[in-house]
C-alpha cells in the first residue's frame, strides 16, 4: 500500500481535493467504515464515514479524536496510521534554536510556594519584564528565554518585553521582520509552525497563555510552557514540557523570530 503524505489543507464536506478525497474513501472502506463510493466527492456519505471513523478510533497518541467530519492532520494520521512518512520540519535558526535550549534548561523550575506566582527562579522571570513577585508570568517566562538567547545568538528582531499575552500578540503584530502564523493557517497547516514559534492562546477578558513550541507531529504540539501545570493551566506552578496541545486548540495563532 502506498501511504500518501498529508495534503496540508483539512478536507471537508464539498472539498475540492478529488485525489485526497479519493485516497480517505478507499481507506475508510478498508477500515470498515464504508462501504461508500470512491469517486473523489466529500459529500454526505463520505462525511457520515469520516465520522463513524473518528467515534471508532483514537489519534496515534491514543487521544478520541474529534468527531466533526472533517479530515484534518490528526485525523489523517489516523487514518493512515504510522507508515505515513513524516513531512520535513521547517528550518530551525540559530536563535530560535538557542531560545528551546535555554527554555529545556527550565523545565522543573516550581514557585516557591507552589501557587505564589513567585520564587527565586519565578521573580528572575518577572524581573525581566519590570514586574514583581504575584503576577502571572508565562509571558515573562517567554521574555526571559528570548532576551538570554538573543544575548548569545544576536537576533534580527529585539525580544517584545511584555508580561502580557495579549500585549506579547499585539505587539508582535506591529513588528517588521517577525511571522506570524495565524490559528486559521496553521490549523490549515501545521507543519507551517516552526519549532521555537510562540503560541498564543486567548483565554479571554484580555487575559491568554504563551508558551514554546518544540516540535508538530501530526497536527499536535510539544510545548515548553511557563506558569503552567501538567493540565495546561495559564495559573499552574512551574515550567512544564507537555505533548497535550494540538494546534487547532491554539485560538490566536504563532510568533516566529528569525
Amino acid at each position: 500500500m502506498t501511504i500518501p503524505s498529508y495534503p496540508r489543507a483539512p478536507m471537508r464536506k464539498d472539498s475540492a481535493n478529488s485525489q485526497a478525497i479519493f485516497q480517505v474513501q478507499e481507506r475508510l472502506n478498508a477500515l470498515g467504515c464504508g462501504p461508500i463510493a470512491t469517486d473523489g466527492n466529500f459529500g454526505d456519505e463520505t462525511e457520515a464515514a469520516v465520522r463513524l471513523f473518528q467515534s471508532r478510533f483514537a489519534d496515534r497518541a491514543g487521544q478520541p479524536l474529534v468527531i466533526d467530519g472533517v479530515v484534518g492532520a490528526i485525523t489523517w494520521a489516523a487514518l493512515f496510521e504510522e507508515a505515513q512518512p513524516a513531512a520535513l520540519p521547517p528550518a530551525v535558526s540559530p536563535f530560535r534554536s538557542k531560545v528551546l535550549e535555554i527554555a529545556a534548561s527550565q523545565v522543573g523550575v516550581r514557585e516557591q510556594p507552589p501557587g505564589s506566582n513567585g520564587g527565586p527562579v519565578v521573580d528572575q522571570y518577572l524581573a525581566s519584564v519590570g514586574l514583581g513577585t504575584g503576577y502571572a508570568w508565562c509571558a515573562a517566562f517567554v521574555h526571559w528565554c528570548c532576551a538570554g538567547a538573543a544575548q548569545a545568538v544576536p537576533s534580527a528582531v529585539a525580544p517584545i518585553r511584555t508580561g502580557g499575552v495579549m500585549d506579547l500578540w499585539r505587539i508582535a503584530g506591529q513588528t517588521p521582520g517577525l511571522t506570524i502564523i495565524s490559528a486559521a493557517a496553521a490549523t490549515d497547516d501545521p507543519q507551517s509552525v516552526p519549532p521555537g514559534a510562540i503560541f498564543i492562546i486567548n483565554t479571554g477578558h484580555g487575559h491568554g497563555h504563551t508558551g514554546f513550541v518544540e516540535a508538530v507531529t501530526d497536527g499536535r504540539l510539544a510545548t515548553i510552557e511557563g506558569n503552567t501545570n501538567e493540565g495546561g493551566s495559564r495559573e499552574g506552578i512551574g515550567v512544564f514540557r507537555r505533548n497535550a496541545r494540538k494546534v487547532a486548540g491554539i485560538n490566536e495563532g504563532f510568533i516566529v523570530f528569525p
